[in-house]
């Protein structure tokens, strides 16, 4: 993904199937490079069969008169002509020794490592890397080519069949590189006169847009060794004229035209971008200059692949790989650009594309319903799953829910104290953009013009590692005695029901009482529901809430001395839910259900926009009536759209996968979750030692870290979501640095950077569910150098 050099252009060569004339083609593509007096750099990743009849050395047995211009090589060579993932298992045989079929990551480290080196020749030229068999044929560890290959993201050239089925071949090849993202910038085929492929491939890629050339195809072999050679170098002397015309080169030409356009729009987006988009979140008169715009050019797994136009040296790649630090703004579950995801949707594309959902339903909706009502978070609780399209929206049809049951369960409402509800909440959170949303927020930086708060929001008492201490801070209007509380482990602050018969429960309830006692006495304000995003607040600030506190206020809301009817509870948990934080849902570790709940974000996997808002049976019979205008009226034109509910249904069957594989046990282990039964299960992805020593550091005020989230909170007098702390401090991890000899873990080894967010004085990372270990202990390692580096005070 991390290779694209302004004076080498590289095409892998990938075969709708096997003996369709890959190598044949490759080599005249080869002889045609040097002929142009462009060195040619061939690369064969896979081998099998005897040396003499290697691919390899067919290239420089016909590279031409300027083989002095070519260089070969091959990475992994075996014996057996057979797939390559069995060449290794019978190597293995053979030898009487067990050894383990090289890794995805070796292949593409080794074909990454190897292309690098080529480009610091400083040569300029023509790079081919040919594939083994079919686009689909398992490559030495058994993953099939087009996953194995992907994370290179390398520009291909497919060789269509030229016999019998080659049409659906094909076809098939390509859309199923269509399918993993890659660029296809040509497709060449030979020219039979029987099967007349060319005749229908033609016109169909034609129209698609695609370059397709048909040459003709090599004399067959007679089984003479000489004169099969002096035939097929009279073939490729044919096919590639030294007068440089002919169909191959006008291949070559095209492909060149291809590079040097793909980098010409690289150069441009910025500019472009800038004359045309407005961000959110953004401030543009910030935004400097064109250097300040991140160009994506493509994504795999944790990291993005980014441009830089002023590359120095000149034979360093124009692309990088950089970490997603924020997951994609908190949507990450299983990787960018996951072939599973892509297959999904777009199996659900072709069966359904959208269609109207209103009294309708289709199987992706439906088994997504019941799976989040009766096997998710809503287990127990829930009855009903309501589609939106976003966490905004969602939690707009959740306060709606909320406010109508209130007001069917409060029958003396008059329609102007109906206008005029309240919900309880907390101070810094957020909800959404959306007006609803916002209203249901206090006053802050989030907030509009048309912003009217709606509510009572409590300060809330948060949990923290401060200088290598687990402390639950108190506000002062909580508590004036009582500032912190230190705990033995993250493990005693989570065990809520634990903690209900603490002295600090009682304070807490106190409190809360007092407050809502307060508010209810005036009687100008009817408080309808509560709100809550459990555990954490995101963009306010990543706060992590005590959840003693959290429980306090929802046993407040239905508690029948202070309400005669209880307040509706909606649990926010758009961002933390489905294991963002370590677990499905926080109504278990809080120890109550909410009567509402919103989810988004994780659940499609980072792929599109979905949003399910999950109700009880209570709030749905507040809107089952036999009068429409008592219907929640609230929709979007593709509600419940199917492309998203089969990504999501498929993202939450590789969720459950990866829940019980070793990764996620190794870091409960690390957490020390297996040796407190009865506790609840609160554990990292990052290291609890790391946490531990960022927090201690001169200038930190405090960090935290739960499932994949880790949030590190700097001192600042001017803190708050303007601050420029944590951005000033964490500058320099934008860049990549890199350590001689070592391979990063990002696609092909090289050297990344950390793309990240910050909260004004708070930063945050954010790992995927499945981020190996290997790049979450990198990340603490630039962190840890950076920080301890950087003298803050």
């Amino acid at each position: 993904m991390s290779h694209l050099y302004r004076h080498l252009r590289i095409h892998q060569i990938f075969g709708a199937n096997t003996d369709v004339g890959k190598t044949i083609i490759t080599a005249a593509l080869v002889r045609a490079s040097t002929l142009t007096n462009h060195n040619a750099f061939y690369l064969k990743p896979v081998s099998t069969g005897p040396q003499r009849d290697a691919d390899d050395a067919h290239i420089k047995r016909y590279a031409g008169p300027h083989r002095h211009l070519l260089n070969t090589h091959c990475l992994f060579q075996y014996e057996d002509p057979v797939s390559p993932h069995l060449a290794v298992q019978m190597a293995s045989q053979r030898s009487g020794v067990e050894s383990p079929a090289p890794s995805d990551e070796t292949l593409v480290n080794a074909i990454a490592e190897h292309i690098r080196a080529c480009a610091r020749t400083g040569k300029p030229g023509h790079m081919y890397v040919e594939t083994a068999g079919g686009v689909h044929s398992p490559t030495l560890s058994g993953t099939t080519q087009l996953d194995s290959y992907r994370p290179l993201f390398l520009p291909t050239v497919l060789v269509g069949e030229s016999k019998l089925g080659g049409i659906t071949s094909t076809i098939s090849s390509y859309e199923s590189l269509l399918l993993r993202g890659y660029i296809v910038d040509a497709i060449l085929l030979f020219r039979d006169d029987y099967y007349r492929n060319y005749e229908y491939l033609s016109p169909y890629f034609a129209e698609r847009g695609v370059h397709i050339t048909s040459l003709d195809p090599p004399p067959p072999l007679q089984g003479n060794v000489n004169e099969d050679i002096s035939t097929t170098e009279s073939y490729y002397a044919k096919l590639t004229p030294r007068s440089l015309d002919g169909e191959i080169f006008r291949v070559l030409r095209h492909l060149d035209e291809r590079h040097a356009h793909r980098i010409e729009e690289l150069d441009s987006m910025p500019r472009r971008t800038l004359d045309t988009i407005w961000w959110p979140f953004v401030q543009h008169g910030l935004v400097k200059s064109e250097k300040d715009v991140t160009v994506i050019d493509s994504a795999w797994a944790d990291f993005f692949s980014v441009y830089n136009s002023s590359s120095e040296p000149s034979f360093r790649s124009l692309l990088g790989p950089k970490l997603d630090g924020s997951a994609s703004w908190w949507t990450q579950a299983v990787g960018h650009a996951n072939p599973s995801l892509a297959l999904a949707a777009a199996n659900a594309a072709g069966r359904y594309g959208h269609v109207m959902f209103p009294q309708a339903t289709h199987l992706p909706a439906l088994k997504l319903a019941e799976r989040l009502v009766h096997k998710g978070p809503g287990e127990g609780w829930a009855s009903r799953a309501f589609f939106t399209d976003n966490g905004s929206t969602g939690m707009e049809v959740a306060l709606k829910m909320a406010l109508r049951s209130y007001s069917i369960a409060e029958r003396e409402l008059t329609p102007n104290d109906k206008k005029d509800l309240w919900i309880v909440g907390l101070k810094g959170s957020y909800h959404g953009d959306t007006i609803g949303a916002m209203d249901a927020t206090e006053e802050g930086i989030y907030t509009c013009e048309w912003h009217q708060s709606k509510g009572f929001w409590f300060e809330p008492p948060t949990v923290s590692v401060k200088n290598g201490d687990f402390v639950v801070t108190v506000p002062s209007p909580i508590s004036p005695s009582t500032s912190s509380i230190q705990f033995d482990d993250l493990h005693s602050v989570y065990n809520v029901e634990n903690r209900l018969d603490s002295p600090l429960a009682d304070t807490y309830r106190t409190h809360v009482r007092n407050a809502l006692q307060a508010v209810r006495k005036t009687g100008e304000r009817k408080l309808a529901a509560l709100v809550l995003e459990p555990i954490v607040m995101g963009a306010g600030g990543m706060i992590f809430v005590d959840p003693l506190f959290q429980r306090v206020l929802v046993d407040a809301v239905r508690d029948e001395s202070l309400f005669d009817n209880p307040l509706p509870v909606i649990f926010d948990e758009v961002f933390v839910g489905l294991y963002r934080l370590g677990m499905k849902s926080f109504g278990p570790l809080l120890g109550v259900n909410p009567d509402i709940a919103v989810y988004a974000k994780i659940l499609t996997g980072g792929v599109l926009p979905l949003s399910v808002t999950l109700a009880s049976e209570r709030v749905f019979q507040a809107f089952n009536s036999q009068s429409k205008v008592n219907a929640l009226l609230h929709g979007h034109s593709y509600t419940a759209h199917a492309v998203g509910c089969q990504v999501a249904n498929t993202t939450l069957d590789m969720i459950e996968t990866l829940s019980r594989q070793d990764a996620w046990r190794l870091a409960r282990e690390k957490w020390d979750c297996d040796t407190r039964p009865g506790s609840a299960v609160i554990w990292s992805f990052w290291n609890p030692g790391f946490v531990n020593s960022i927090s201690r550091l001169d200038g930190v005020d405090e960090a935290m870290a739960l499932g994949t989230v880790l949030v590190i909170k700097f001192r600042d007098d001017g803190a708050g979501y303007v601050s420029h702390t944590a951005q000033g401090l964490l500058r320099s991890i934008d860049e990549p640095v890199s350590e001689d000899g070592v391979l990063s873990s990002a696609p092909g080894g090289a050297p990344f950077g950390i793309h990240y967010r910050t909260l004004g004085n708070v930063a945050y990372f954010m790992t995927s569910l499945n981020t190996p270990q290997q790049t979450i202990e990198e990340v603490e390692n630039r962190l840890w150098k950076t920080l301890s580096a950087a003298h803050i005070n």
